[in-house]
């Protein structure tokens, strides 16, 4: 737990160094997974933003889900979401452009009605509900 914080805290004074405008963040720094703070989809280009609110209402609807794996058990493996019960997390894709197979974006979900999105399939999260 201890190393996943102290990943987490690395990787937020990493992007801190990226120079402004260069281009190389779509969205602001990721926050803490297990944080009460929410991100706002205005924070995201156009593109993803729409990509991301279409996978929410489909998740809203109860699908129907373009891929099979979508609505599937995310174990977090990672240890980036807060602990639960095994079950407790479940995934669905949000299209990436230009991909050949589903990308790396995803929606984890929780039972409890939180959502986070990783665009780096499950390397960092932003917490969206």
């Amino acid at each position: 737990m201890a190393r996943c914080i102290l990943g987490r805290l690395l990787l937020a004074f990493a992007l801190l160094l990226v120079p402004a405008g260069s281009g190389s963040l779509a969205a602001p720094p990721p926050l803490l997974a297990d944080s009460s703070a929410r991100i706002s989809l205005d924070a995201f280009p156009a593109e993803e933003r729409g990509a991301i609110e279409r996978a929410l209402a489909l998740i809203d609807a109860g699908g129907p889900f373009p891929y099979r794996q979508d609505g599937t058990v995310f174990s977090n493996r990672e240890h980036l979401l807060p602990a639960k019960a095994r079950a407790y997390y479940h995934e669905y894709t949000v299209p990436t452009p230009g991909s050949p197979d589903r990308g790396a974006r995803r929606i984890v979900t929780g039972l409890g009605g939180e959502a986070y999105y990783t665009d780096d399939h499950y390397r960092s999260f932003w917490r969206l509900r």
